[in-house]
């Protein structure tokens, strides 16, 4: 059984962050591990705080993981501060884990600040050349690289940007976007599509978090990177499409659809 590591932070509501990225990965046959970066407050309609655990034992819960257990792919989500986000990466180096998924987890999906300014460029020069793989969306694309992403041409154009900061891979994800839902992934060579049905729902909380979580579960289980999006794009298509009407507000996609509807 592959052994899957997500380092992000709790959401109390349980439809993002650690408790989105375990269920995903168990529904797909592998072994979930975590650690907190942050303790949140949070449910359908927002986040109404948010506790950062610090840098030192962020650390320590990593040493703990990596130096038993061991990984086939760490996945990041919420990092909250440049503290932890150096923390990860020197325990990632010092570990010498070979597989990263990056998901710059940067605004909530009601609109809330889940990392900080300076996070973000210590984030792009440590954690970024590590990764095999990074995963914003429109609006953190549009963060990352200084102008608007929210159209196709945009969208390869930040994806070069991103990539010239190291990672091996780019997905740059459409769903913010009008239409069906189009997301694009870089090589650094060439530029790969992948498209969905557009669901309209307001049961999306969690979506980044499921998609890059099925995204380190494929890649940790041998699947090439077009293969491993491919897959993951229809796992969180199924998730959507079966979100859960729950709470007031955004209600979380539903990742046991995968084993329900197989």
């Amino acid at each position: 059984m592959k052994r899957i590591l997500t380092i992000a932070g709790s959401d109390s509501g349980g439809g993002a962050g650690i408790q989105a990225d375990l269920k995903t990965i168990t529904v797909l046959g592998a072994y979930g591990m975590s650690v907190i970066t942050a303790v949140t407050a949070q449910n359908t309609i927002g986040v109404q705080g948010v506790y950062p655990v610090p840098a030192s034992f962020v650390e320590k819960q990593m040493e703990s993981v990596l130096s038993d257990i061991g990984v086939d792919v760490v996945k990041t989500g919420m990092l909250a501060t440049g503290d932890v986000v150096e923390a990860v990466a020197e325990q990632l180096r010092k570990y010498g884990v070979r597989h990263l998924v990056v998901d710059p987890v940067m605004v909530s999906t009601s609109g809330n600040t889940l990392l900080s300014e300076d996070a973000i460029e210590v984030m792009k020069r440590t954690l970024f050349p590590l990764a095999d793989l990074v995963t914003p969306n429109l609006s953190e694309a549009s963060l990352l690289c200084g102008f608007p992403v929210n159209n196709l041409s945009e969208m390869r154009k930040s994806a070069e940007r991103i990539h010239d900061l190291g990672p091996s891979h780019v997905l740059i994800k459409g769903g913010h976007h009008e239409g069906d839902a189009l997301d694009i992934l870089f090589d650094g060579d060439s530029f790969y599509s992948f498209t969905a049905n557009r669901i309209h729902t307001r049961n999306t909380h969690g979506t980044g978090c499921t998609l890059s979580a099925a995204l380190a579960t494929f890649l940790a289980q041998g699947f090439p990177m077009n293969e491993a999006v491919a897959k993951a794009k229809k796992f969180i298509t199924r998730a959507i499409s079966s979100g859960l009407k729950i709470g007031a507000g955004h209600g979380p996609t539903n990742p046991y659809s995968h084993i329900l509807e197989a």
